[in-house]
């Protein structure tokens, strides 16, 4: 097994040692081999400013679709808009905003390619669940429809809301963080 590989017996190897379940390892090998194994399952996309732009406004969409801006929302998409390069004053405006904002056109987004949505859609429940035990019916139908408009398929939505329904917003990484925006 080479450098920082899974073995089909789910044995984690790094250059240092090798995770058996079970066995007795330093917390720092282990840290070491688990942001290895995420890594390799990481997928970096180069985007430009306006997909950037399309994302960011997509999630302000969703998380007013209950009415209602939480806390933890909040930081998530002053996270979220950090990521993608905006302006920390500008995210705030636009997350106070939102509620209000008669002007923005409530239509889900639609992205340039399967890979951008997927990882919107991911994003997306991730928020859904930050400020709920169990998805908004608006949430849902909403994210259920830009996931169709934009080419997945409904058992594909399915899997990743029963993933995220299991996580209930509680996750480090998000699928933005592995955007790049280009900015030319």
């Amino acid at each position: 097994m080479s450098p920082a590989e899974v073995s089909p017996t789910g044995l984690y190897s790094t250059r240092e040692a090798v995770y058996e379940p079970g066995g007795r390892h330093s917390h720092s090998t282990l840290v070491q081999m688990i942001n290895v194994h995420e890594d390799r399952k990481r997928s970096f996309m180069t985007i430009n400013v306006l997909e950037a732009s399309n994302y960011f406004k997509g999630l302000l969409l969703l998380i007013r679709k209950d009415r209602k801006v939480t806390p933890a929302e909040i930081e998530a998409m002053k996270r979220i808009g950090k990521a993608l390069g905006f302006e920390r004053r500008f995210c705030e405006n636009a997350i106070a905003e939102i509620l209000e904002n008669a002007f923005i056109v409530d239509e889900p987004p639609h992205f340039p390619s399967r890979e951008l949505a997927y990882k919107f859609i991911k994003d997306g429940l991730f928020l859904a669940f930050i400020d709920h035990r169990d998805i908004d019916p608006h949430e849902e139908r909403w994210l259920r429809l830009t996931a169709e408009n934009n080419g997945i398929e409904p058992d594909i939505f399915s899997r990743e809301l029963e993933v995220a329904r299991s996580t209930k917003g509680d996750r480090e990484r998000l699928e933005v963080d592995d955007l790049i925006v280009e900015h030319s």
